[in-house]
């Protein structure tokens, strides 16, 4: 074997191979990818070795996105795609047919649109028969009807239920696939039902049993229990002969089977005819079906997306600062780990890394977890979300991948935001004192309080200015910024009180220096508390405001207590008797009168086609010049707020609306409710012949004018004639405007009258059974509806408040549990050292008490100040725009929403009483090295 050596220049020693030079901007790109993946490295073995606080912080990130996931895919679900939903309106039938008209219409492919082709409206149809619909198809083609849903009341154990009906030949097999069995065999006969599980359950039924209609007049034996996947209420499913068909049957629908598919030809015949066609597979290149996925939205709805989004930025900020404290946490008792770190060669932003990283990893393990947990429970809890959420079955198993990723990425953003104040502070730490382990908390810098106190200036007008421009999205904003100035300035407050806890006893002043120290854990604890308080407290101070507000602008219709009984359209003739009425009325509402209304009709009554109305004419001078859509400008709306006869009530500047009753006397003091002096008056008016207004307006020289307007068919214009009447007027009473017409008056204007309904007077609103009992008493005599008066009672939003009281309870208890928790991990050592001086056993778990109440007393008094702040300002601006408006609106009263503020100050004591429970009372003794 032969060596050869190179060759080289006498007196040239060897040097060696320069190594290969990266560019410099791919040099810094592998710097900074070697850094995160060390700084991941570092952050999995921190994970692993404080597990409690790693199991806390994803506990607290991921419990919010199991929820949004869990919501995410049952709406997905629930979401059905164009062609689930073709499937579940056909079942095994190729397609569905309405007749819509006698003319040609037009239609798009899958048969949710359609127009007619022979101008704006399509000409109506009359009844359709199997045979008809057969003889449009191809030969050898089948069809069956679906009818309309009908409501059904029928018996059930305890009152009269209102269940669905469907009407269907079940044993045609187009019509059963719209069902799924469960037992028993489809009606066969008029006098046989199907019912659904949920029926089956609420009227107390059994296969073999019977169910009666309300009225007495019919009854079914059940022979099936059925389910219908767009309706899993109850629903009953009659045999087609049970139910009489009308002319014209309303949105009835016939199920084909034809020979071959369903083309463009037999559609395109079929629409000339008037007919719509549902086909199961469309044909053409349009009629692809497009996947809708849930959340798209349009134009419409930024507003909506806006303020939802701004909801979430609350959500995400309250996370971010409940998760907070466990990061500074983490970072204080990492100090030696960090500044071994700076001592290797780690500049500012590796030491942030690797706190950072500490946020990533945590966000993507809770990320994970609750996405995983979220779908799981959705895909289990499916039946039950089914049943009692939606009341239909849903589509196939979905998840909605892109809201998930969505979800996952605010997740990790949520950790990382965490990190970012712990991860500033490392990065400004003294190495030294790191290494020797002393404390060296930065000293407070006055840009932070200039900062907040900006942002809350800013944020108040923000949401002030949205009030005026009734703009949720900007209010929030404006909420978003405050709170977000109050947690800027909340580390020099709690620096403030510090300083004056020096008279305070030994607990309480440990406490405060301990918060003051750890201002990065203590303030976002506060802060959280905070924001949770002011948000609950100022949609309950509107709440408050708003249903006081609506209150006072009620107009009842009747005295409090009151009933008015109307009979619908499809009452039988003859109307029941004012004896009849009268009976059930005293059995079942303990009435103490009953009076017939009247209404007044045009004699002889219009033609077919056209209508009358009766109405009292204002006289011109009386009438308010200034209309609210007239554009006003700003003068002209200050001389219409200034004009006494535009002093009106609010449904008066839009064309207010009298009713005309024709009455000898006996309805007036229930419909009126006067004085009985008054009353008294009015009705011997009524019984001279006159007329009674209970508006003073109509009322000139003793007398009112009455127009009569008739609108003939076909006619451009009413028919109007006048005539006074000897009238009487009230004083403003209860009730809506009424005129009062005398029999006699009423002939005199030529004017015929017909039977209304019944007013009732009750000594007391009348509860819902006794509502139900009265009508279920007339149940025979046809179909009534009851108008109760309670008073202008204002809405009680007790339950609604005591939730948002209860939710930011929630989160304060958990607030002070944690940062109660994280501060005594951190000062384990400070109560070592009070052991060895020979403090009491009970000094831990005082010191854990006032440590709570610290968090939990200073967040709720700030929040709670925040929020009746916020709630005044926004009604305050809502006011000055109303001031000015017209017309004239009602103002919002300022109310504090005390039961929510009750809760609100219970909280922090149950804060304090739970931290001094779960608190060990023996202190810690550990052996000191240094």
């Amino acid at each position: 074997m032969t060596i050869r050596r190179a060759l080289r220049a006498p007196g040239r020693a060897d040097a060696p191979a320069a190594p290969p030079v990266a560019p410099p901007g791919r040099r810094r790109l592998a710097e900074l990818v070697g850094s995160w993946r060390a700084a991941l490295r570092i952050a999995r073995r921190e994970s692993r070795r404080t597990r409690r606080r790693t199991v806390l912080v994803l506990a607290m990130i991921a419990l919010p996105v199991l929820v949004l996931a869990f919501l995410a895919a049952s709406y997905d679900m629930a979401e059905l795609t164009p062609q689930e939903r073709i499937d579940r309106r056909l079942g095994v039938a190729d397609a569905e047919l309405r007749w819509l008209a006698d003319t040609p219409i037009g239609q798009d492919e899958w048969g949710d649109t359609w127009y007619s082709r022979e101008g704006d409206h399509a000409s109506g149809r009359r009844l359709a028969t199997a045979s008809e619909v057969t003889a449009l198809l191809r030969p050898g083609s089948r069809v069956t009807e679906v009818r309309a849903p009908l409501p059904l009341a029928v018996h059930g154990p305890e009152r009269d239920e209102n269940v669905q009906g469907r009407v269907l030949d079940l044993t045609d097999p187009l019509a059963r696939g719209l069902v799924r069995f469960r037992a028993g065999r489809a009606p066969l006969q008029p006098g046989e039902v199907a019912v659904s599980p949920a029926a089956l359950r609420r009227l107390d039924l059994r296969l073999g049993g019977a169910v009666a209609t309300a009225d007495g007049t019919r009854a079914y034996t059940v022979v099936g229990v059925v389910e219908f996947p767009d309706n899993l209420g109850p629903v009953v499913a009659l045999h087609p002969a049970a139910v009489p068909r009308t002319d014209p049957e309303p949105s009835s629908t016939w199920l084909v089977d034809v020979p071959g598919s369903v083309d463009a030809a037999l559609v395109s015949r079929l629409n000339e005819r008037g007919v719509l066609v549902t086909p199961r597979h469309p044909s053409g290149p349009a009629a692809q079906p497009s996947r809708r996925w849930p959340g798209l939205i349009g134009p419409a709805d930024a507003a909506d997306l806006s303020t939802g989004v701004l909801i979430a930025g609350l959500g995400l900020l309250e996370v971010v600062l409940l998760v907070g404290p466990a990061f500074a946490v983490g970072v204080r008792r990492r100090r030696r780990d960090l500044a071994l770190v700076a001592v290797a060669g780690g500049d500012a932003a590796q030491l942030r890394r690797v706190v950072l990283a500490d946020g990533v990893v945590l966000g993507v393990l809770g990320a994970a977890a609750g996405l995983l947990l979220g779908v799981g429970a959705a895909f289990a809890g499916r039946p039950l979300i089914e049943q009692y959420v939606f009341g239909a079955r849903f589509g196939g198993y979905r998840c909605w991948p892109s809201a998930l990723v969505l979800l996952g990425g605010v997740a990790v953003l949520a950790g990382v935001l965490a990190a970012l104040a712990p991860a500033w502070t490392a990065a400004r730490q003294d190495v030294i004192a790191g290494l020797a382990g002393r404390r060296t908390p930065p000293p407070p810098r006055t840009r932070w309080l200039v900062l907040g106190l900006t942002l809350v200036i800013g944020g108040a007008a923000l949401a002030a200015f949205g009030a005026t421009q009734t703009s949720p999205a900007v209010i929030l904003t404006g909420l978003i910024l405050g709170e977000l100035g109050l947690v800027c300035c909340t580390p020099t407050l709690i620096g403030a009180l510090a300083r004056l806890g020096r008279v305070l006893p030994l607990a309480p002043r440990i406490a405060l220096r301990d918060a003051s120290r750890n201002r990065a854990a203590a303030a976002p604890a506060i802060c959280a508390v905070m924001a949770a308080v002011a948000s609950s407290v100022a949609l309950g101070g509107y709440l408050a405001s708003n249903g006081a507000r609506e209150a006072r602008a009620y107009q009842p219709i009747l005295p409090t207590g009151h009933v008015l009984v109307s009979p619908s359209e499809s009452t039988r003739e003859p109307a029941p008797t004012l004896a009849q009425v009268t009976t059930a009325a005293r059995a079942q509402l303990d009435a103490e009168a009953v009076a017939p209304l009247h209404a007044a009709a045009c004699q002889p009554a219009a033609t077919p086609g056209g209508y009358c109305f009766v109405e009292p004419e204002l006289p011109p001078e009386r009438a308010c010049p200034w209309r609210p859509g007239d554009g006003l400008s700003e003068a002209e709306r200050r001389q219409a707020r200034a004009d006494p006869r535009c002093v009106v009530p609010v449904g008066d500047y839009y064309g207010s609306y009298v009713q005309t009753l024709v009455d000898d006397g006996s309805a007036l003091p229930l419909l009126i409710g006067a004085d009985p002096a008054e009353t008294a008056a009015a009705t011997a008016v009524l019984r001279a012949g006159g007329a009674v207004v209970t508006d003073r307006r109509y009322l000139h020289d003793g007398r009112v004018t009455v127009k009569v307007n008739q609108v003939e068919s076909g006619s451009d214009g009413p028919i109007v004639t006048t005539g006074d009447v000897p009238a009487y007027a009230l004083s403003p009473t209860v009730g809506q405007p009424s005129l009062l017409l005398s029999p006699s008056a009423a002939r005199d204007l030529g004017l015929s009258w017909s039977p209304s309904g019944w007013v009732i007077g009750t000594p007391s609103p009348p509860d819902v059974h006794q509502q139900e009992r009265f009508t279920a008493a007339l149940q025979s005599l046809g179909t009534f509806s009851l108008s109760v008066e309670e008073g202008a009672a204002p809405r009680d939003n007790s339950p609604l408040l005591l939730l948002l009281a209860a939710a930011a309870g929630l989160i304060t208890v958990g607030a002070a549990g944690i940062a109660t928790a994280l501060a005594a991990a951190e000062g384990r050592a400070e109560l070592s050292t009070l052991a060895a001086v020979g403090a009491a056993p009970g000094v831990r778990r005082l010191l854990a008490i006032c440590q709570a109440g610290i968090i939990a007393g200073l967040g709720s008094v700030l929040g709670i100040v925040a929020g009746l702040g916020t709630a005044a300002i926004v009604l305050l601006s809502v006011n000055r725009q109303y001031a000015t408006a017209w017309p004239v609106r009602e103002p919002y009263p300022f109310l504090v929403p005390w039961p929510a503020l009750g809760v609100l100050v219970l909280v922090p004591v149950v804060a304090m009483l739970g931290a001094g429970l779960f608190t060990r009372a023996r202190l810690p003794i550990e052996r000191r090295l240094d």
